[in-house]
């Protein structure tokens, strides 16, 4: 099928036969070298951040372990005082706070981060400073949450934050503001990097990669970046919930005042519980495509693969309620629930069959890989096992909240994520490190973890059942659980020991390297494995089937010849090719940004202006908020530069533009991603409404006037058709002289969509309804906070594009920033329709 660009995937005759002379790969060096010394904290190339990321994630994970043996050792024996009661608390609740948020989901993130644009040929992510941001965000805010064990105020209420535990009148200190503020604010780097994870496989797929071509892990971190955009918005509207009644006193989940603490349940768990399929589903596209590696044969089942991954995705969303059986919900609801958290088993039973059937149909070698793959098969299997169990009503009843389910969690988390995590670590250390880890230590690393794990986990299974309540510090003796304790405790020294030498190994061997490396030891397949430098793959390659290297070995010389796309730099600048999202077309050619410092500079004032609120300084808060808002307009200015060149050949006779906007641009996709995002807090907003009107009907007072309501609404119907005009007006004078009507219009667009907000404010304080007063009331204003939110996101955007104007940089009918600062305004005024219309026609008075 031949594309509008002209490209044809059978036109390989086209390209060079012969080598392309060595200069173009001078000049792609050139242009793609990292900064030197200190300035190598600005570098924002995929290889040094994934690797940075990487990195830290394990040592959150090693950190977290050390608080786990913390807690083993208190209960080795009853009566232990190792760790008092407040200490330990403050230990169990770091570490799954620790593993969850600072552990699982940015550690699988990292390595999308750093293998993915290999793994699609593509120059780097379409983001790079967006990722460099992510990073340092939860780098600087990660370390600052955790440093806060140290100094006594590390929360202490469990790594789901119950109230009223958490409210003001039982944990007076601010130690769960930390919690609140700090996983907030570690929750916007994951969102960060999932947007720019979807935008990367969507669109820069090296050419002929069709959906159907890629490789199964760029299918996982799709998957996984779109759970990311729908769930973790739950997680940011409940601690900011939280925080406000914390701290404002709006009583969302106070029962004596028209809250519910169940409130937080649903709203967390709608998170909580796809978080742990969000871990689950890019190891899983881990092990498929290290399995085939492992048997030295293709995936058996990659279209039922695909689709089951797609299907855990889609129910996980169904199960949240499968962590409330206990709260007496309705026995409707909780059979709805029990049913979803069976099936949701399915689709990962269908993986499971997929990697054994491509196990048993090739020849397994039994390197340190291979011995984790099947590890993880074993544990994984296990759990899922236990899991069914506890999906049924009437065992969760009695199992809830006991060491059944630590021992359930441990299992499907170690067997579904860190056994895959380490079997990746082994598989593909060869892309980053110029000498190769022991394959004879790494086999004693695997049995002392494996052999560890089930010495840990298993005899929880027996104490759980035994009665022995989650949570606990300690338990008295004489009922039968010293044995069983003491068995998990030297266990989890056990597993801890596998760590240690594998950390040990890594000291000795790992040397990380972008010059000489040791390449595909293990016999991959796809792309990641060509020869690249810091510019990845000297040219991007036709893909013609779903494992490359095995169907063309002589793919890898043909590509370090730079006989394919973008052999050299077209403009001068850092380029990458963006292809169609469904057939991977060449459309055009992304300039990309280089080294800057403005991404760590906007990340550490974030997480400077997060804990300034947590300590109540809020004059610094502001300081940092504004310079945090400063450095990330800064970094964005150079970004979205016109050039003179318009076309670029990239290869084989074909030209593509260098610069579009539009549906095919991959902004439109990244701003469609984030308003995702924005989007489900608000939605989240409006269940919590809902939900509270259905609980406490006339908690509030009767809605304004209905001619105050019909003026706001139309307020923002003009901001909206501003918004769109000003677009329209950008695009109608190109070829004229510049002029200051488009920002004009935007502006006047978000001063309307201020007024249309301060009416909705005043006439619901007219009414008599404050905040302060029931549940029902804090919710309705909380909206107001919401749309406030994006109405100062609107205003620093219509003030950005005025001083663009005003340097003449607004002067193409394909402008970038116009494009994205008109649909955001336009967003806004939407949703403040919505915001306006909701809570009138559904009064809860």
């Amino acid at each position: 099928m031949r594309s509008e660009t002209g490209f044809d995937p059978a036109l390989y005759a086209r390209f060079p036969t012969e080598r392309r002379p060595d200069s173009e790969v001078e000049e792609l060096e050139r242009v793609w070298q990292a900064p030197r010394g200190w300035r190598l904290l600005t570098a924002v190339n995929n290889n040094y951040v994934g690797f940075w990321y990487v990195v830290t994630a394990f040592g959150f994970f090693v950190a977290a372990g050390i608080l786990a043996l913390g807690m083993r050792v208190q209960l080795a024996a009853p009566m232990q005082d190792f760790l008092g009661a407040e200490t330990y608390n403050q230990f169990f609740t770091m570490h799954g706070t620790v593993m969850m948020f600072l552990f699982a989901v940015p550690m699988v993130e990292a390595i999308g981060v750093m293998l993915l644009p290999q793994m699609l040929a593509a120059r780097d992510l379409p983001f790079p400073r967006l990722s460099a941001y992510a990073y340092w965000a939860y780098a600087v805010g990660g370390t600052l949450f955790f440093f806060s064990l140290f100094v006594g105020l590390a929360p202490d209420g469990g790594w789901f934050m119950y109230p009223p535990l958490t409210s003001i009148a039982f944990s007076p200190d601010i130690n769960v503001d930390f919690w609140l503020l700090g996983i907030g604010f570690i929750e916007i780097s994951a969102i960060a990097g999932a947007i720019e994870i979807i935008v990367g496989v969507l669109r820069t797929r090296a050419p002929g990669m069709t959906l159907d071509k890629m490789p199964m892990f760029a299918w996982a971190m799709l998957v996984f970046a779109v759970m990311i955009l729908v769930a973790f918005p739950a997680v940011i509207l409940c601690t900011m919930l939280l925080e406000i009644e914390r701290a404002f006193n709006w009583p969302f989940f106070d029962a004596t005042r028209g809250g519910d603490p169940l409130l937080w349940q649903h709203l967390f768990w709608f998170f909580g519980h796809p978080e742990v399929y969000i871990i689950f589903i890019p190891a899983a596209g881990l092990m498929s495509m290290m399995v085939a590696s492992v048997a030295r044969t293709p995936l058996i089942g990659y279209r039922l693969n695909v689709l089951a991954l797609v299907a855990t995705g889609f129910i996980s969303f169904g199960v949240w309620a499968h962590h409330m059986f206990t709260t007496d919900m309705p026995r409707v609801s909780a059979g709805y629930f029990s049913a979803a958290s069976m099936a949701v088993s399915l689709p990962a039973g269908i993986q499971v069959f997929c990697w054994i059937a491509t196990l048993a149909s090739g020849t397994i070698r039994w390197t340190t890989p291979a011995l984790f793959v099947v590890g993880s098969v074993i544990v994984f299997t296990m759990g899922g096992l236990t899991g069914v169990m506890v999906g049924m009503v009437p065992f969760d009843w009695q199992a809830h909240d006991t060491y059944f389910i630590v021992a359930h969690l441990h299992y499907v988390l170690l067997g579904g994520m860190v056994f895959p995590m380490f079997a990746a670590f082994y598989h593909w250390h060869g892309m980053t490190s110029s000498r190769a880890l022991s394959d004879r230590v790494g086999q004693w690393v695997f049995w002392l973890m494996f052999g560890g794990l089930h010495l840990t986990f298993f005899p929880m299974h027996l104490t759980g059942l035994m009665g022995m309540p989650r949570r606990v510090y300690t338990y008295m003796p004489g009922r039968k659980l010293d044995l069983l304790n003491l068995l998990s405790t030297a266990g989890a020294f056990v597993m801890a020991a596998g760590v240690l030498l594998f950390l040990a190994d890594c000291a000795r061997n790992l040397r990380f390297t972008k010059t000489k490396d040791i390449g595909n030891i293990y016999g991959g397949s796809t792309l990641e494995w060509l020869p690249t430098g810091l510019y990845s793959a000297r040219s991007i390659p036709v893909v013609s089937s779903r494992d490359p290297l095995w169907d063309r070995p002589e793919i890898g010389r043909e590509v370090e010849e730079g006989r394919y796309f973008l052999p050299r730099s077209v403009t001068g600048r850092r380029e990458t090719l963006i292809t169609s999202t469904v057939m991977a077309e060449p459309q055009y050619l992304q300039l990309m940004p280089g080294p800057s410092g403005w991404p760590m500079a906007a990340a550490v004032f974030t997480a400077g202006f997060f804990l300034a609120l947590t300590v109540q300084a809020y004059a610094f808060a502001i300081f940092c908020a504004i310079v945090a808002v400063v450095s990330t307009l800064r970094w964005l200015w150079d970004t979205d530069r016109p050039i003179a060149q318009q076309e670029a050949e990239i290869g084989a006779g074909i030209t593509v533009p260098i610069s579009i906007t539009g549906p095919s641009s991959h902004g439109w996709w990244a701003l469609n991603a984030l308003l995702v995002v924005v989007g489900m807090i608000g939605f989240m907003a409006l269940f919590a409404y809902f939900y509270l009107l259905g609980i406490h009907p006339d908690g509030r007072g009767p809605p304004p006037p209905l001619g105050q309501t019909a003026l706001i609404v139309v307020l923002q119907a003009a901001a909206l058709t501003g918004a769109w005009g000003a677009r329209r007006l950008l695009r109608r004078r190109h070829g004229k002289p510049p002029g200051d009507l488009p920002w004009m219009v935007a502006a006047l667009a978000v001063v309307l969509l201020v007024g249309a907000l301060w009416l909705d404010v005043t006439g619901w304080l007219g009414t008599g309804l404050h905040p302060t007063t029931s549940g029902m009331g804090a919710t309705v204003f909380m909206l107001s906070v919401l749309q406030g939110q994006v109405v100062i996101v609107s205003a620093i955007m219509a003030v950005y594009l005025a001083f663009r104007e005003a340097r003449g940089l607004l002067t193409t009918p394909t402008n970038v920033t116009m494009d994205i600062v008109a649909r955001f305004i336009g967003f806004s005024a939407l949703q403040g329709a919505v915001f306006t219309l909701v809570p009138r026609l559904f009064p809860g008075g």
